[in-house]
């Protein structure tokens, strides 16, 4: 009996161990279980990440002209719409340049309206010359015409009176003949001698017609010569018309310029007031009145936290399913109770040291792999609420639902040629 008790309480010591091990794999079993189960449910379809932050499409504001800052009305955290004034610049300079310019172009304009009158009369008065020349060339030209004409008629006329003339000298003499002979009365005789006295008058008169009309026809002459001359002189006058409509186009071409250039003068003034282009909060305010500010220096900048998104930087082995569109919820740090909903709206074209300012060169002889981080955009549902906005630069928390894959990875161009000329 005394060997038996200690072989019993020995079997019973094994016993409760073996229990002992059994509840422990029955406990390791159920974590190992549990583990599963929430990654499966949990873990498996989501893609997460702390490396998250708030950011916005800021607007730097500077100003486009150099000047004196002469009002501010606006400090850091002032809510502005869009167009509101936020500082102003001196304009007296910029005033000045503008009435400089615009008393350029009215006297520009005053010459070239002076020019426009001028061609009217100058047109009609050298036209008017050129048609009376035309006429009174016109005319000569028909006097030496007709000259020509008369003085053809008149030789023709005396190539008849010659033939008479003959005729009578022949008749004359064969009746002299005859008289001398005793045939012939003294009558006929005379009446012979009369004929051809008057065929020689006649020629005669035709013979100093013709001279007339020939000096005539050369006077006529010179004067055609001499109207042509006075005709190619007001011919030439037009030219006066062509030069003034040319000192019209200059003046216009000098207005224009001067127009170009009080534009110029009046956008130059108007950049004096300085507005906000978007609405949002200012922050980084860094000018104060009496400031001499130039062209390009940031004065503050516009946040336009109503349009604010997410860029999470995800390790490149968590991109592996991530698509355009996928859900995403968001925790911030400042809100710990608040949840934000959003979905992956664009995943970058590299990583985030590819764009860095040095970007690491790898092909060196000591090289460690490092996995590298991709930013992913993602834009909320809606805007934040009042009572939970979020902050430039706050930190984040985002997990990406990855389960639905039919989006695309990559943003579709939404550019054609047609809208692209479309626009000015």
């Amino acid at each position: 009996m005394a060997n038996e008790q200690p072989k019993e309480s020995k079997n019973a010591g094994f016993g409760g161990r073996a229990r002992q091990i059994k509840l422990g794999a029955v406990v390791v079993g159920a974590l190992v279980i549990v583990t599963a189960l929430y990654w499966w449910f949990f873990i498996r379809n989501y893609a997460t990440t702390d490396d998250a932050y708030a950011k916005a499409d800021s607007a730097m504001i500077g100003s486009r002209v150099p000047g004196t800052v002469l009002k501010v009305f606006v400090h850091n955290d002032f809510a502005v719409r869009t167009g509101q004034p936020l500082l102003e610049l001196d304009p007296a300079d910029y005033k000045v340049a503008a009435q400089r310019a615009k008393a350029s172009l009215d006297e520009a304009t005053a010459d070239l309206k002076a020019a426009q009158v001028m061609v009217p009369p100058v047109n009609i008065a050298t036209s008017s010359n050129v048609t009376a020349a035309q006429a009174e060339l016109s005319g000569s030209m028909d006097a030496v015409t007709q000259t020509s004409h008369s003085i053809d008629q008149l030789k023709q006329a005396r190539v008849a009176a010659a033939a008479e003339l003959a005729q009578a000298a022949r008749d004359r003499k064969r009746f002299a003949a005859l008289s001398a002979k005793g045939a012939g009365t003294q009558r006929r005789q005379e009446e012979a001698q009369t004929a051809f006295d008057t065929a020689r008058a006649r020629v005669s008169g035709l013979d100093a017609q013709i001279a007339a009309q020939k000096s005539a026809l050369a006077a006529a002459s010179q004067q055609v010569a001499r109207l042509r001359a006075q005709l190619q002189g007001v011919k030439s006058k037009r030219s006066d018309v062509a030069v003034q409509l040319h000192k019209v186009e200059g003046l216009q071409a000098k207005c224009e310029r001067l127009k170009a250039e009080l534009e110029a003068a009046r956008l130059q003034l108007s950049y004096c007031r300085i507005s906000a282009p978007i609405d949002g909060y200012v922050a980084e305010k860094s000018v104060q009145v009496g400031d001499r500010i130039q062209p390009g220096q940031a004065l503050m900048a516009v946040v336009p936290l109503k349009k604010i998104y997410v860029e999470a930087n995800f390790k490149e082995t968590q991109l592996t399913d991530v698509r355009v569109g996928q859900p995403a919820t968001i925790d911030s740090d400042l809100y710990p109770n608040h949840t934000f909903k959003g979905r992956v709206a664009g995943i970058r074209a590299g990583t985030g040291a590819a764009f860095s300012l040095i970007p690491p060169e790898n092909a060196t002889g000591n090289w460690i792999k490092v996995v590298q981080r991709i930013p992913v955009r993602i834009e909320l549902d809606q805007p934040p609420p009042l009572r939970f906005p979020l902050r430039v630069g706050a930190s984040l928390e985002v997990s990406v639902n990855i389960k639905n894959k039919n989006g695309p990875p990559l943003l579709h161009s939404t550019w054609t040629e047609t809208s692209s000329q479309s626009k000015p």
